[in-house]
């Protein structure tokens, strides 16, 4: 597939986004005061960014671990087939569980896997978005956490690519075909 010219206009500046995420920490670190270990799932490729800036934010005991699920493949439309294309390492029945996405459009890819990682029986299992496009949605669910709610535009930066690019950019961009 060919990728169409397009430029890059900035959404969420960085500054913005880190000031979110250390309000999101703090009311994160209130749900789960007194845990022994939050078990923070980031869900690859997009969520990786969000969550390192976040776990360094959160003051709790954390353990880290990943769990790839994908509906875009290289495309700008999500094929609402969602294939677990990596399972967690560790397991979570009786544990803390915060699951971390980029992005909740349609909600296919976070229903499946609250889902999936409900059916492992954690002791308590949350969720947290850094962007949420609402005017999407085909399935009803809703992150616990929102970092910005945004219109229906196709974005990238900060952990979220457009055919494998644009992941490093320190903010959130909108993308504008020329």
């Amino acid at each position: 597939m060919a990728e169409r010219p397009y430029v890059i206009d900035e959404m969420i500046s960085a500054k913005s986004i880190a000031a979110r995420i250390e309000a999101l920490a703090h009311e994160i670190a209130g749900e789960f005061a007194g845990t022994d270990k939050l078990v923070v799932v980031g869900l690859l490729r997009g969520s990786f960014v969000f969550i390192a800036d976040l776990v360094r934010e959160l003051d709790l005991p954390v353990e880290v671990d990943f769990l790839e699920a994908s509906s875009y493949g290289n495309a700008m439309e999500s094929s609402r087939e969602v294939r677990i294309l990596k399972d967690l390492r560790g397991e979570i029945e009786g544990r803390d569980v915060l699951v971390v996405e980029d992005i909740v459009d349609t909600g296919h890819t976070l229903a499946h896997v609250m889902t999936l990682l409900r059916a492992r029986r954690p002791r308590r299992l949350r969720s947290i978005a850094l962007l949420d496009k609402p005017t999407r949605r085909e399935v009803e669910i809703h992150a616990d956490w929102t970092g910005f709610e945004i219109p229906d535009e196709f974005v990238v930066g900060y952990g979220i690519d457009y055919a494998q690019h644009n992941r490093n950019l320190p903010y959130i961009g909108k993308v504008r075909f020329v």
